[in-house]
């Protein structure tokens, strides 16, 4: 039985490390074979490539040169074209697509190419009040086509779920929860090494407040930075380390001299992923402040390494930083509470060692790759056992 994954590029990032990890996941399941379709992923891009993963394993990836992130009409309709003459080609049972444009457009060509099963997984949010009401009209105006279409919804959250049935996307029975699991031994066994703070120019003494995430619009770094100066003046050993690349690293460079943060906010740049674990190790705590974000895998990776995490508020943060238990909640965009949580913690290395405690616990039941690849494969039994019912019940009539 074939299942064809679709996204639009292989970049480091959530949606792309839970796609790979289920690919890969699912060669280890006989009754599956298993191929990924993405669109190009230039290897000098700023967040980085994670298609080396999967090129390892032969016949496993094909690109279609014409699926792009950007909006482009000629470049989406041969997309469309390629995806639809594949599926009627290779003829898979089981269609799951990821990401915006290739969640529609993966659907579209599934439907056109007489697909029986379609599947989609909603990382984040295509929608929502990070853009404006054009684009947010156009985007729900496309989910709710696809959707038409689609069997089953997996979301990362139950926010995400929750979302898209107020958008009028789908019905309640067609949408499961499937937490993003991914390896946790290197962030179990992650540890506060000397050497590796020593590498980025951080003392023994100094508290690390780490950012794992791209340099870019709604990520937070700008409310990260403007509490800095406030932050450092209550604890002259702290410093910001931002991990990760993106396209906004100059601008964030000169906020950082403008406010005299030289020296005190260190900028890692694009790392390779199997270096984070040991740049969590480091950090006392960590904040992840995107405005936008299914379930923000970032959250239980330092909970896995035992860090206490400040989180805002948003899509399903809340899901795995519980507010006091393993870490703060803040609202969306409130930096004087997000200055007072991260200064709490700072104060109190017990608290943060109780608030990692317990987020170890949390994370070692709920977000292995096993148990997100099985509860994956379990959702495509389903599927085709209910498509073999319901055509034996047609056949039978």
């Amino acid at each position: 039985m074939l299942v064809t994954h679709v996204i639009t590029r292989l970049i480091v990032g959530g949606a792309q490390e839970n796609t790979v990890a289920t690919v890969l996941g699912l060669l280890n399941y006989p009754n599956y074979d298993v191929e990924l379709i993405s669109g190009p992923t230039p290897p000098d891009q700023p967040e980085g490539s994670i298609q080396g993963t999967v090129d390892s394993v032969p016949g496993l990836v094909h690109i279609i040169p014409e699926l792009v992130r950007p909006v482009s009409p000629i470049n989406d309709f041969r997309a469309l074209l390629s995806l639809r003459d594949r599926f009627i080609k290779t003829r898979p049972h089981i269609v799951h697509t990821h990401s915006g444009k290739a969640g529609v457009l993966g659907r579209l060509a599934a439907r056109l190419a007489g697909v029986p099963h379609i599947v989609h997984t909603i990382h984040g949010p295509s929608f929502g009040s990070f853009q404006g009401p054009l684009a947010n009209g156009i985007f729900k105006w496309a989910e709710r086509l696809v959707g038409r279409s689609t069997d089953c919804f997996i979301g990362v959250a139950d926010a995400m779920c929750e979302q898209y049935l107020e958008a009028g996307i789908g019905r309640p029975d067609e949408y499961k929860k499937v937490l993003s699991g991914f390896d946790l031994s290197p962030l179990l066994n992650a540890e506060n090494d000397p050497a590796i703070r020593a590498r980025w120019g951080i003392g023994p003494d100094d508290f690390v407040i780490g950012k794992v995430g791209r340099l870019f619009r709604l990520k937070g770094h700008d409310d990260l930075l403007s509490i800095a100066p406030k932050i450092m003046e209550e604890n002259p050993n702290a410093k910001l380390l931002l991990v990760g690349g993106g396209e906004w690293r100059e601008r964030f460079e000169r906020i950082v001299e403008e406010r005299g943060l030289v020296g005190r906010v260190i900028f890692t740049g694009l790392v390779r992923p199997e270096e984070v674990p040991g740049l969590i190790g480091i950090m006392d705590l960590v904040v992840h402040l995107s405005r936008r974000e299914g379930l923000p895998r970032v959250i239980p990776q330092a909970l896995a390494a035992g860090k206490p995490v400040v989180a805002m508020d948003s899509d399903g943060a809340r899901e795995v930083c519980l507010d006091g238990v393993n870490g703060y909640l803040v609202p969306v965009g409130s930096t004087s509470k997000l200055a007072d949580r991260v200064a709490e913690l700072g104060r109190d290395p017990r608290l943060r060692e109780t608030f990692g405690q317990r987020g170890r616990q949390f994370v070692e039941q709920e977000f292995s790759t096993g148990t997100m690849v099985s509860r994956i494969a379990r959702i495509y039994d389903e599927l085709v056992q209910d498509g073999n019912k319901s055509k034996r019940s047609s056949i039978d009539h």
